[in-house]
């Protein structure tokens, strides 16, 4: 049941972002995670403020640079759809169409599906955990099949969103507004870790809203693509996911950036096989090094080993692909 709280329905960003410094103050964009989580208690609202009559954080298009501005209004269906991006930025497109189900990815937003609350069932549930306030996660003795391998540290949870990694493998910035001004940071500085902060996902202050993504323009040769396996085969989040992106020319890896979903509390780059990749050929061998790389450092937990070797083998069947386009 839902919670007793006041709402209100801004018709400006300033009125926005002057509703959402009160206290008790939470954001409504389409809803879909945020409503689920008042009706379970999972954190409590004395205000919700309605998005949805902001048209100027809607909308996505081209910038003077060559790149695309997405509105953080803007549906998944929208930018799963959008020609530009299936053709530009394909990973983000894909990452976009595989979020949940066709009702969900109408309504839900990008600001939204970036944002989200962690999934972990003992945050959703009545446990007072420790991203709760509590004094345990209990995930470390529980279970935790679903959990995270790399990045834990006291929490375990894994970033639930799909887009998110696909952004930070396109080098795509994110734009966040208060009332003293805006500040633009690349979209993988949009994440915190357990370590950083156990009650926050993100370095949103209170009173700050996120509006627009930016990506740039695409590098030359740029090919992208975004892949995840989940317990079903629609409407799931990611066991495991990959989003690649590369850049370069004559069969040749310039730039490559590797960024893995679904394995820990922020989308992951995958830095070692980055390194493997830039500089040398998409041959069999790079690619069995680079999808090999991917796990090192990974940390499993005691029922959630096989994400090692899920991501080992889903980065090396997404490479293969990447090198026949």
């Amino acid at each position: 049941m839902l919670p007793k709280f006041t709402y209100v329905r801004p018709s400006s960003l300033s009125e926005a972002l002057e509703h959402s410094r009160s206290d008790g103050a939470v954001l409504h964009a389409g809803g879909t995670d945020l409503l689920g989580c008042l009706r379970d208690g999972v954190f409590p609202a004395e205000r919700v403020v309605a998005m949805s009559g902001l048209e100027e954080l809607r909308g996505i298009s081209p910038t003077r640079d060559g790149g695309l501005r997405i509105g953080a209004l803007t549906t998944l269906a929208e930018i799963a759809a959008h020609p530009l991006i299936t053709e530009r930025y394909a990973a983000l497109a894909q990452g976009a169409a595989s979020a949940a189900s066709p009702q969900l990815r109408s309504q839900g937003s990008l600001g939204g599906n970036l944002c989200q609350r962690p999934r972990c069932w003992y945050f959703r549930s009545d446990f007072h955990c420790l991203r709760k306030g509590g004094a345990i996660c209990y995930a470390i003795a529980g279970e935790n099949q679903y959990h995270c391998i790399f990045g834990g540290d006291r929490c375990y949870i894994v970033h639930p969103s799909d887009t998110a990694p696909a952004l930070v493998a396109l080098d795509a910035r994110v734009r966040l507004a208060s009332p003293s001004g805006t500040r633009l940071l690349p979209m993988e500085s949009l994440f915190v870790l357990p370590s950083e902060d156990v009650r926050s996902e993100t370095v949103l202050q209170p009173g700050e809203l996120l509006t627009e993504v930016l990506l740039p323009p695409p590098a030359a040769g740029q090919r992208s693509t975004y892949r995840k396996v989940r317990a079903r085969g629609a409407w799931a989040f990611a066991l495991a996911g990959v989003a690649v992106a590369l850049s370069g020319a004559d069969d040749r890896v310039e730039g490559a950036r590797v960024v893995l979903s679904g394995v820990a509390p922020i989308p992951w780059r995958a830095v070692d096989a980055e390194e493997l990749l830039t500089g040398g050929r998409l041959d069999a061998e790079t690619i069995s090094r680079a999808a090999a790389a991917t796990v090192t450092g990974a940390q499993p937990m005691t029922r959630n080993g096989y994400k090692v070797e899920l991501v080992r083998g889903l980065t090396e069947e997404t490479l293969q692909t990447l090198a026949l386009q």
